[in-house]
């Protein structure tokens, strides 16, 4: 592969939801990359070698391509996004990123629960990403022998946006690249966060109405894991709700609502309508946090998608929206 060199940008800009400036921009020179291969990736279903440096590159399910663009790398195929992507199934930070690079559009690969195997056959990539996905074993065996595939580590879609995008980096050959992105990105959210100091320490509850009960995110979903990166704290109240099922969620039941103890309630809905129906719900209107307007309910796909979870690339779209949210809530909550 020609050698690819990331030249970094103090000056990443956002201004509302236009992306003003690429951190990572690639140029290609003649010089040697300071990652060697092969590199041996390790995940659920064991480990995968990549013996050279990836060219053609392929992405499937939720934030793998975000983290490869974030890079300053353009995939070859990537997947058809059906939450926030639009009529084109492509973010808009993904869409500022492809943007900027310019060229050939990837092939996007068609939506669905299992990988498109004969498009991605037919795209001949080097090495397929699926770093946040849940794919099975029969589905990684059968990427597997289309080309070199990394697979989720620990539990399906419960790894943060830092681990998948070093992950992506040893990937890609660009460790190193990956490290100052993730500490540009942490201090991107660290300087958002500042500007709101009644923050730390707030305890917060995710939840969201599902089938008939209330749905509570549980410590392993990736946005409790981005809330308490942020400073917040996961309620205490809900260590004696959640059990030990290792799930993304529980459910309690409307008559319960009550137990839901904690400064603020965070909620994600696609439109304003479903929100207000929530927080109007006698179950949920007769709480402290309601009443006192102590909640902060993300509205509409692509701001939910942005942070629901969040990658190196959707936090430049929608962190400060979120945060200043999410501050209003907690001002609220004082006493």
């Amino acid at each position: 592969m020609t050698d690819a060199i990331i030249l970094w940008s103090a000056t990443m800009n956002v201004m509302g939801k236009g992306l003003l400036g690429l951190a990572a921009v690639v140029a290609f020179a003649g010089g040697g990359y300071a990652q060697d291969f092969p590199v041996t990736i390790e995940h659920v279903y064991g480990e995968t070698v990549i013996e050279a440096q990836p060219e053609r590159v392929a992405t499937w399910a939720w934030g793998n391509t975000d983290a490869v663009l974030a890079l300053g790398v353009k995939p070859i195929a990537m997947p058809f996004i059906s939450y926030g992507g639009g009529d084109n199934g492509i973010h808009p930070w993904a869409e500022d990123a492809l943007e900027a690079m310019g060229g050939d559009a990837p092939l996007i690969l068609a939506e669905g629960d299992e990988p498109p195997y004969e498009q991605i056959l037919a795209a001949d990539p080097d090495v397929i990403i699926a770093a946040y996905s849940g794919i099975t074993q029969e589905q990684y065996e059968r990427l597997s022998q289309i080309a070199p595939t990394i697979a989720y580590k620990g539990a399906a879609w419960s790894g943060t946006w830092q681990d998948v995008t070093r992950t992506v980096g040893q990937v890609l050959g660009l460790a190193d690249e990956a490290d100052a992105l993730v500490a540009e990105t942490e201090q991107l959210v660290a300087d958002t966060v500042a500007q709101y100091p009644g923050l730390e320490g707030t305890s917060f509850i995710a939840v969201n109405d599902y089938d008939g009960s209330l749905a509570v995110y549980a410590g392993l979903d990736s946005r409790v894991k981005f809330l308490t990166d942020l400073g917040l704290v996961y309620a205490p109240s809900l260590d004696a709700l959640s059990g030990d099922d290792e799930s993304f969620y529980f459910s309690v039941s409307y008559e319960n609502a009550d137990q839901l103890v904690s400064d603020i309630l965070v909620s994600y809905y696609e439109n304003q309508e479903d929100s207000d129906a929530f927080f109007s719900a006698p179950h949920i209107a007769r709480l402290p946090q309601t009443q006192t307007g102590a909640y902060a309910t993300i509205v509409d796909v692509e701001e939910v998608a942005a942070v629901s979870p969040p990658s190196a690339l959707s936090l430049r779209w929608g962190i400060e929206d979120y945060v200043a949210l999410l501050a209003a809530a907690a001002e609220n909550a004082q006493p």
